[in-house]
């Protein structure tokens, strides 16, 4: 445990400047669309299978292409039209998909933030067992978990909850790393790496509760999408 404070947002700060997180990264800048995105029918029927509503963000992460796509309800509107905020280069697990407990596997089907751990540490902090225990540029540029944590919980009993399924007791998270190399090529332990730029953000504008659908299928073909993430690996 550290015996450090955390350190303050303000202006100014180093670790806090107001566009820091926005810089494109190693793999180039993450893309961002305004056009309506059409909801994986699988999730769709998963939501109504379990009496889930909608929430108004919604994660979609694409284990064959290794991206996420944050998915936002427009303001008043209702129902299914949803726009892609950005798609995001991320990294699933390295052992492929699985629900097993200790399999180090990225579980698949209906998710939902069920917390989030890491505000106001600064960017490059890093965590174990959700705790900060130092910082990359401090002799841990290769930390396993770094920056955010968004800790998932299966919705679906029997598959991903429950049992020796459940993704929450096996700590599945969507993360930071240190070495943002391994992006865009399955990588993890299980979780879903995303690189700091892309997880800064997302982790202010995303409520707890937000779902997330894991697919091991490729992200459907969007306008602009296939250049743009070919060019960023």
């Amino acid at each position: 445990m550290l015996s450090f404070l955390p350190v303050p947002r303000r202006a100014g700060s180093p670790c806090f400047a107001t566009r820091e997180w926005e810089n494109p990264g190693p793999h180039g800048p993450t893309m961002s669309f305004g056009r309506p995105v059409r909801l994986p029918r699988p999730f769709l029927l998963s939501c109504r299978r379990l009496g889930v509503q909608l929430t108004r963000q919604v994660l979609l992460v694409w284990v064959g292409s290794q991206c996420v796509e944050w998915c936002v309800r427009g303001r008043g509107t209702s129902g299914l039209v949803y726009q892609m905020r950005r798609r995001l280069v991320a990294s699933t697990s390295r052992f492929g998909v699985g629900e097993q407990a200790d399999s180090h596997r990225t579980p698949r089907g209906l998710h939902r933030v069920a917390r989030k751990s890491g505000g106001g540490w600064p960017v490059g902090t890093v965590f174990e067992a959700r705790q900060p225990v130092g910082y990359t540029w401090q002799g841990r540029p290769n930390a396993a978990i770094a920056h955010r944590i968004l800790w998932l919980e299966g919705l679906e009993p029997g598959r991903n909850r429950g049992d020796a399924v459940d993704s929450f007791r096996r700590f599945i998270y969507v993360h930071g790393v240190g070495d943002e190399l391994t992006l865009g090529r399955p990588a993890s332990r299980g979780c879903v790496h995303l690189a700091a730029g892309d997880l800064m953000p997302l982790y202010d504008a995303l409520p707890e509760a937000s779902l997330v659908w894991v697919s091991e299928a490729h992200a459907p073909p969007r306008i602009g999408c296939a250049k743009a993430l070919s060019g960023s690996r």
